[in-house]
């Protein structure tokens, strides 16, 4: 059996209020090509934001490419992780990987997020 998990409204950030929110108090994990900031809500669902700078990825295609496999990576974790906003900040280093590896760095940052939230 199938189970879809989707990506819609509900599980956005969606004003500038909550990423300020996240910002302010944030548990925050690392990788070259990555960071993601976490704060936790009280919605019953995780919600994803991003935030991909022109000055790290200077190229419009490089920067819908990285949102693209960021909620596509989200889309299929977020079953698996806590009650928290969540937002991802691309750093420069990003446009090296393939698409897999990028799964790979975000399945380890996911991964690390949530053995954080059981201790």
């Amino acid at each position: 059996m199938c189970v879809r998990y989707r990506f819609n409204k509900r599980v956005r950030l969606s004003n500038s209020e909550h990423y300020h929110s996240v910002f302010q108090k944030a548990h925050c994990v690392n990788s070259l090509y990555l960071t993601i900031l976490s704060r936790e809500n009280f919605l019953g669902s995780p919600r994803l934001g991003l935030a991909v700078p022109k000055k790290e990825i200077g190229n419009a295609v490089d920067r819908n490419n990285f949102k693209r496999l960021a909620r596509e990576s989200f889309r299929k974790n977020q079953h698996k992780l806590p009650n928290k906003d969540f937002v991802v900040i691309a750093k420069r280093h990003f446009q090296k990987l393939s698409n897999n590896e990028t799964f790979l760095v975000f399945n380890k940052l996911w991964s690390r997020l949530f053995l954080f939230s059981l201790g």
